[in-house]
């Protein structure tokens, strides 16, 4: 089969893109909620109803007693009290009963056994009865032919004990809405196969089904189809049979190998081709036969952005149900962000909430940052008009976490060190309700955020040339009129990462000046920066010499990575990022990593859950040593307070 390829990707405003795939979906009664079915009430938890329930019993169906003690003619008890007790024979006028107990014919009142009294013949009563006291009447609950619960209703716990109470064992709900999702690509292989150069895990699929299942319905994983127009032709074809909306994930752009669009052009009608968002930009809209189907990019981020912006809401409608708004805090701004004007940006970051301020820091960017959104804690859009967003700036923060989350999430803003991964994880263990947040800016640019309000602590190795000392110099002038107590987190080896081996045979600083070695720095402000720096000082190298110098990375596990991957022969890194990529590892110099907290901040039970562990827990010790490169003698040690 020929196939040839058509390219007509747009930039569609995202509100108008939504508004034409909504009309169109409407015109084809493609929004409507799906047909019924009939299924037990014991299974009908987070299902929709597709018609009223009305009551077929009363409940209770019978009078019956409401506490324990004795059924009464409540004429027979008048005159009664504690100091003039009434006799009443038994089982003539009382009948002894339980709670739930029907009453018996011709009884209309219960006196609770605290006010009986056991006599020969019968019982003596200490108050007087009125009518229908203590008893629940037929119907006191529910009457038959009521309302139990309306059409398009999410069934929760207590509206199965209700239906089942009012005789109900059967409920007519929504069918589940089939979503298939087909991932594409022939670089992609299924989770847990052996892995060659080229090949890409297909987690988008799963993530996708997932979320899927996340908002009520059902996913069907299909099988992953190759960059093949008929094959990916066929399986469009055949999810449609079995599947009330196809989502298909990848190749919705315009490259050699994007047939998606071109395919639905030809099957149905493409309503929206290229939307003006960032990331997310390739998605495709359309109607084929009587069915919704999307085409979203494959980045993991502008999947997941998209499949909220434009399959989520469908998912509901399928169901007859509104879609659940988004949850949103406002918070400022830690820094500026710059954004390219046409676009709307989604911005992933993280929150954070000092001084009773709610601070968001922005997060990794890029559409392929997958673990940008497991660490982002909401989105922020930048609209497609402004060029970005000022630091300090109120901005509104869609959530991705619970705000009672976000209240106890201790804010870490500075150098990155393995052990803050390490910390984040023995805090969340030993105390569910807290989590760290890190964040990683550098040294100074932890520092300045502690100056600025928008962290509780900061990650700190700045060595001062001068006086051979970690930090102390440094917030004594970054951080004045403000008190910081300073605690040792670990003493750490620094040194050159290269691959197993060390195949350019890199033994220290003066070997960066040689054209056949690339280096990867760390970012301006980072304490390894500074440290590097100071040793090509030392060495008298001019950084300009150094190749690779202005290729920047944000943490030691990215250097480890970026050598490892052979972007760079060699960089500056702590051992344990080495260890965890089995790269080689040329020890520079130890260093001490210290934590510098705001006094303000370092009584509060949070900071003091997080100390506990540094102090007292010898497994998270432990673990670091494994790790490799790390001295935990003075780990803990308040090494001053400094103002």
């Amino acid at each position: 089969m020929s196939f040839k390829q058509k390219k007509f990707l747009s930039n569609t405003p995202l509100e108008e893109a939504i508004s034409r795939y909504d009309a169109a979906l409407d015109a084809a009664g493609l929004r409507k909620p799906l047909s019924g079915e009939r299924i037990a009430v014991a299974d009908a938890l987070g299902r929709v109803t597709a018609e009223a329930v009305i009551a077929k019993l009363s409940s209770p169906f019978y009078h019956s007693a409401a506490m324990d003690g004795y059924a009464v003619k409540f004429p027979d008890t008048f005159g009664a009290t504690e100091t003039r007790p009434k006799r009443l024979k038994v089982p003539d006028q009382a009948a002894a009963v339980d709670t739930g107990d029907p009453m018996p014919e011709g009884f209309d009142g219960v006196i609770m056994i605290e006010d009986v009294e056991q006599v020969p013949g019968g019982i003596e009563i200490l108050t007087a009865a009125t009518p229908w006291q203590h008893v629940r009447l037929v119907g006191e609950d529910i009457v038959a032919t009521e309302l139990i619960i309306p059409e398009n209703h999410v069934v929760r716990p207590m509206d199965m004990a209700a239906m089942i109470a009012s005789g109900h064992t059967m409920v007519l709900v929504r069918k589940r809405p089939r979503i298939a999702v087909i991932p594409t690509g022939t670089e992609l292989v299924e989770p847990g196969k052996e892995l060659r150069r080229g090949d890409i895990i297909d987690f988008n699929s799963i993530m996708l089904a997932a979320m899927v299942s996340e908002n009520g319905c059902e996913g069907v994983r299909k099988r992953i189809v190759k960059d093949d127009a008929a094959l990916l032709r066929q399986a469009i074809l055949d999810a449609l049979e079995e599947c009330d909306a196809v989502v298909i994930n990848a190749g919705s752009s315009a490259g050699r190998e994007d047939f998606t669009a071109s395919i639905l052009a030809e099957l149905g009608t493409v309503h929206v081709h290229g939307v003006g968002i960032k990331p997310g930009k390739p998605v495709i809209l359309a109607v084929v036969g009587s069915k919704p189907v999307i085409g979203i990019p494959g980045y993991p981020v502008s999947a997941a952005l998209t499949f909220n912006l434009f399959v989520r809401p469908l998912l509901y409608s399928l169901q007859g149900r509104p879609t659940p708004p988004v949850e949103t805090l406002v918070a400022r701004l830690s820094r500026q962000v710059a954004s390219s004007l046409g676009s709307e940006e989604f911005l992933r970051v993280k929150l954070g909430s000092v001084s009773g301020n709610l601070v968001a820091t922005p997060v990794t960017r890029g559409a392929g940052a997958l673990m940008s959104l497991v660490r982002a804690d909401g989105v922020v859009r930048i609209p497609a008009d402004s060029e970005g967003l000022a630091a300090g700036s109120e901005v509104v923060v869609e959530l991705l976490r619970r705000k009672y989350q976000i209240a106890n999430t201790i804010v870490c803003i500075g150098s990155h060190d393995n052990a803050l991964d390490v910390l984040a994880n023995h805090l969340k263990k030993t105390h569910p309700g807290l989590s760290l947040s890190s964040a990683h800016v550098g040294s100074l640019g932890g520092l300045l955020a502690l100056k600025r309000g928008e962290a509780h602590l900061a990650g700190t190795h700045l060595l001062d040339e001068e006086t051979g000392e970690y930090n102390v110099s440094y917030i004594r002038k970054h951080l004045a009129g403000k008190k910081v107590v300073l605690v040792n987190l670990v003493h750490r080896t620094q040194g050159f990462i290269v691959r197993p081996g060390n195949p350019k045979n890199i033994l220290g600083f003066g070997d960066l000046a040689r054209q056949d070695v690339m280096f990867v720095n760390r970012q301006a402000g980072a304490g390894t920066r500074l440290l590097t720096d100071l040793y090509l000082k030392r060495s008298g190298i001019d950084p300009k010499n150094v190749k690779g110098y202005d290729h920047e990375e944000f943490t030691h596990m990215a250097v480890a990575a970026a050598v490892s991957s052979g972007a760079a022969d060699t960089g500056l890194a702590v051992l344990s990022a080495a260890k965890a990529l089995e790269l080689d590892f040329i020890p520079v110099a130890q260093e001490r990593y210290d934590l510098a907290i705001l006094e303000e901040y370092y009584e509060t039970p949070m900071l003091q859950a997080l100390l506990a562990i540094i102090r007292e827990s010898s497994e998270f010790r432990a673990q670091l040593v494994e790790m490799g490169g790390y001295d935990v003698g003075e780990m803990g040690k308040v090494l001053g307070i400094i103002s």
